[in-house]
């Protein structure tokens, strides 16, 4: 990427910048008053409760830079646009957090996002093991995503894909008994329970599997003569018997209770109205849960898909009471979202204190963790203005994917990249959130220091031309590289040295905001969430 003259200094540009830029935002962080922080809403009266218990003091409120990344990471999985850093930083409004809260939640890029994510756990893939096949998978993409679109209550959400039956082509939501690559009745209930439970039932006793597992012996699949187009449907004549006894099992939920029903009824009708009922002790809480996990990094129950009595929540109160929000708001998610990004739960810096460094579960502070490898493409590509060639061979018909459509919102798992296959983005087999690696590795590191996808992507950016362009004193150059690429103005010591740089790469300042651009995307602040 860089030029063999300019290698050296490139190299000591890199590391100066890293040496006096380690977070500096945080410095700047709000102090606790009296060594209190002001609870916002109820998370945080039942989160600093128990850390106050503990003698625990949480971190300061995070500053309006933090923030802002913060939060359009986490809701949208995007980074503001130079003139949204600008405007946000300069707005007296002390409403202006929660105002921009609202605004995300209502955008199209909140759609694109968090269809990704459930798409994730739902296996929405065209290739094994699901093998939707791109059109039934494009299908059921773009449901999740309309539902997300219409707020649709998630009791409604998951009855709908519950009781579904029709084509996977013309009934997107039929895909969900399809994306499994067995479906016999207890595989079904496996794939049921780990998204819409957050149980893992392969861990339930054989009783209980069995009793649940009938509840979709009556799934039947069928052909038709349309090409990979397969309908789903109830079939009366289906059954299940108890694999210890030989005997057509009963319809037995976890508490025990017997279910009797009239013939030609669909026992999965009467399995959607238990779990989505207020009084089902999975449902509220596996989804209250998830968001939570999602936004803050780690689920109040670790792994948020293995909910069991031996793996308690580390704070019963504040899941209990989310729940209790999420029902008397009539299953709306997004009443969940705000309540937990409205908090100074969600917006404590992330920078742990000695008192509180090792309370990371209690959520003393923000949880640091790598961006998501779809984030990480999509930030690359908008600061460089470039995009990514995704396409995908097999099965037919072809998939190629316009190189301006962002990676958080492929439809299908199945079309993947090899920056995404070694940043950890999840290949859907499963449904398991541990599916997404985004543990660090030398590969990763070797990736964005080093290699010719990053290198042409920079020095072909019409983005950072664009910039020269625009401005020719080399101090607002350097300003707006800072604000495209991590989100806030150079302090004034990464400013003396970035000009200090472009000093000594006089001939050239392409080459200069290039390299320089290079040194920022490599520091842990731009692909780290925090």
């Amino acid at each position: 990427m860089i030029t063999k003259i300019n290698i050296f200094a490139t190299c000591v540009l890199f590391f100066l910048i890293s040496s006096v830029q380690i977070f500096p935002q945080w410095t700047r962080d709000d102090p606790p008053q009296n060594g209190k922080i002001k609870a916002n809403n109820f998370i945080d009266e039942l989160v600093f409760d128990k850390l106050s218990k503990k003698h625990i003091t949480p971190s300061p409120v995070c500053s309006d830079e933090v923030f802002l990344r913060r939060v359009f990471l986490g809701v949208t999985g995007a980074l503001p646009a130079n003139k949204e850093v600008r405007s946000f930083l300069a707005d007296k409004n002390p409403d202006k957090r929660k105002i921009l809260i609202d605004k995300l939640l209502a955008s199209d890029e909140f759609a694109d996002y968090w269809a990704m994510k459930w798409s994730d756990i739902l296996r929405v893939k065209a290739e094994f093991p699901s093998n939707l096949w791109p059109v039934a998978a494009e299908a059921y993409h773009r449901w999740i995503r309309t539902c997300i679109v219409q707020n649709m209550p998630y009791d409604k959400f998951a009855y709908a894909l519950l009781t579904s039956s029709g084509s996977n082509f013309k009934t997107p939501q039929v895909n969900f008994y399809r994306a499994m690559p067995k479906k016999d009745p207890l595989s079904i209930l496996n794939a049921v329970a780990l998204p819409l439970m957050g149980s893992r039932a392969q861990k339930w006793t054989d009783e209980e599997r069995y009793g649940m597992a009938v509840f979709f012996a009556k799934v039947g699949y069928k052909n038709t003569q349309e090409w990979k187009e397969e309908i789903v449907y109830f079939n009366e004549e289906g059954k299940f018997l108890n694999p210890k006894t030989g005997k057509p099992q009963e319809l037995t939920f976890l508490d025990g209770e017997r279910v009797s029903l009239s013939p030609g009824k669909d026992p999965r009708e009467a399995f959607a109205n238990w779990l989505i009922s207020p009084d089902n002790k999975w449902f509220a809480k596996n989804v209250v849960n998830r968001i939570w996990y999602w936004l803050m990094g780690k689920g109040i129950i670790n792994e948020p898909d293995d909910i069991r009595p031996d793996n308690p929540a580390q704070n019963e109160k504040l899941l209990a009471r989310l729940e209790k929000e999420l029902i008397k708001n009539d299953y709306d998610l997004k009443s969940i979202y705000k309540a937990i990004l409205n908090s100074n739960t969600f917006q404590l810096s992330s920078l742990p204190t000695d008192n509180n460094q090792n309370y990371e579960a209690d959520f003393s502070h923000y949880y640091v963790r790598q961006l998501n490898a779809e984030v990480l493409i999509d930030a690359i590509d908008n600061i460089t203005g470039t995009g990514e060639p995704y396409s995908s061979l097999t099965p037919e018909p072809y998939t190629y994917i316009p190189e301006d459509e962002k990676t958080v919102s492929l439809a299908d798992g199945s079309i993947t990249s090899p920056f995404l296959e070694i940043f950890g983005r999840p290949p859907r087999d499963t449904g398991f959130e541990l599916e997404r690696n985004n543990a660090p590795t030398i590969q990763q590191r070797l990736h964005l220091l080093n290699s010719t996808h990053i290198q042409k992507k920079l020095q072909g950016s019409q983005t950072i031309k664009n910039i020269i362009s625009a401005n020719k004193n080399i101090k607002d150059i350097i300003i707006n590289l800072y604000i495209n690429i991590l989100s806030r103005y150079p302090t004034q010591a990464e400013g003396k040295t970035a000009e200090n740089y472009f000093t000594v790469v006089n001939k050239n300042k392409t080459e200069a905001a290039v390299d320089l651009a290079w040194a920022l995307i490599n520091t842990k602040e731009f692909s780290f969430q925090h």
